[in-house]
């Protein structure tokens, strides 16, 4: 499983049309509204590598409303629930 953070610059009224639409995209898991810099994170989780350019450049790049994005590809996943499940099978 490939993993991308994709943080979304938009057009402020299409922010919440957007988020929808993308939401609803095929690879994306989530998508928040957030504060700051970006207007949108989406997080896309696909089988391959090449999976991501369908989903990010393909698709999601090319819709009306969204100005700019930034494309972050996670290598590993923490989580409080991992770390926990390894602890409790005695891993270090």
């Amino acid at each position: 499983m490939v993993t991308a953070i994709v943080l979304i610059n938009a057009e402020t009224n299409r922010i919440p049309d957007l988020a929808d639409q993308i939401a609803e995209m095929r690879g994306v898991s989530e998508v928040f509204s957030v504060a700051g810099r970006y207007d949108l994170i989406a997080v896309v989780k696909v089988a391959e590598n090449e999976q991501l350019a369908d989903v990010i450049s393909d698709k999601m790049r090319q819709m009306d409303g969204i100005v700019a994005t930034e494309t972050l590809i996670a290598f590993r996943a923490y989580s409080k629930k991992e770390l926990e499940a390894g602890f409790e099978l005695g891993l270090d």
